[in-house]
């Protein structure tokens, strides 16, 4: 007999703003233990010193945590101009110093230059694993490996501000961007070398940043109990708007929860398509095959409520 997990069988979406200075994984940990949640993850992690946006999902939401991971991220940075440190970041060790003699017209006329498809070379400081082991635990230990240039796409970079040796950058870019790069290369080409100094996400996917629940208002919600956290959550297919939908009878249903492949009328040619049940109860996520039907890749599969 299998093991039943411990925890709520909660499922939902809480686009947490996560506050400077803990983990990416510290702030899932305390979400789920405030949850009691039998399952969590997020979606991208968030260096300590970044602030904003961590989508958590808890439950069945993690079925669909990778097409999070794979969408567009929007963030507004502070690039500090003529230091260079080991992270690329203000957490870093200082490596190097220079005068900055640069002013806002270089900066505006550099600009063209990182908008587009970039190529970016990993920092040893990222998550990134090579031979199972993330980048960053490499680096720690004074180890250095070849890491292969990256394209990523920065769909927008605009300068918000310059006070010298501050420049204030807004960026919406493709998944797996580091903004880190981004304004260490930006220094690099500007003479003086660079580093973040702040940064803050404030999009994942099309989440609005006014979605996002503040730590206080989180624990402000525990205080009330699960109905109140509960009601912070969204939907659990809130990040997967983006897909066609399609609509299955009552019969189909039974089957695409068996996992069988339909045939469904008016289902689109190819990819990924949201799938519901005539009272609009969300599936899961199906796949078009080569045959144009509904393959079920993803499903939702709801438990009883279990405490402890």
């Amino acid at each position: 007999m299998a093991r039943r997990r411990k925890g709520r069988a909660v499922n939902g979406i809480l686009l947490l703003d996560k506050p400077m200075g803990i983990t990416s994984n510290l702030a899932l940990q305390k979400v789920k233990r405030l949850f009691g949640a039998q399952k969590a993850g997020h979606t991208g992690s968030l260096d300590p010193l970044a602030s904003g946006m961590l989508p958590i999902c808890l439950g069945e939401a993690t079925k669909f945590s990778q097409f999070l991971l794979d969408s567009d991220k929007h963030y507004q940075t502070v690039g500090r101009l003529g230091i260079k440190t080991t992270t690329a970041d203000a957490d870093g060790e200082v490596v190097e110093t220079k005068p900055v003699q640069a002013g806002r017209a270089d900066i505006e006329a550099l600009l063209p230059r990182f908008r587009g498809e970039i190529l970016q070379v990993p920092s040893m400081y990222s998550a990134l694993k090579h031979e199972g082991r993330p980048l960053y635990e490499l680096a720690r230990a004074g180890e250095t490996v070849e890491r292969e240039a990256r394209a990523v796409t920065i769909h927008r970079l605009e300068l918000l501000d310059f006070v010298s040796p501050d420049m204030s950058l807004d960026v919406l870019c493709s998944k797996g961007t580091y903004i880190r790069n981004l304004v260490e290369d930006m220094g690099d080409a500007l003479g003086c070398g660079a580093h973040v100094a702040v940064l803050r996400r404030l999009m994942v996917n099309d989440f609005p940043e006014s979605a996002m629940v503040t730590w206080e208002r989180l624990e402000q919600a525990a205080e009330q109990g699960h109905e109140a956290l509960d009601a912070l959550l969204l939907p659990m297919d809130a990040g997967i708007q983006s897909f066609p939908s399609v609509t299955l009878a009552a019969s189909m249903s039974f089957y695409f929860r068996q996992g069988q492949p339909l045939r469904v009328r008016n289902a689109p040619l190819d990819g990924w398509v949201r799938c519901y049940d005539e009272s609009g109860e969300f599936l899961g996520m199906g796949e078009m095959d080569e045959e144009a039907r509904v393959a079920p890749r993803r499903l939702v599969v709801i438990q009883p409520e279990q405490e402890g």
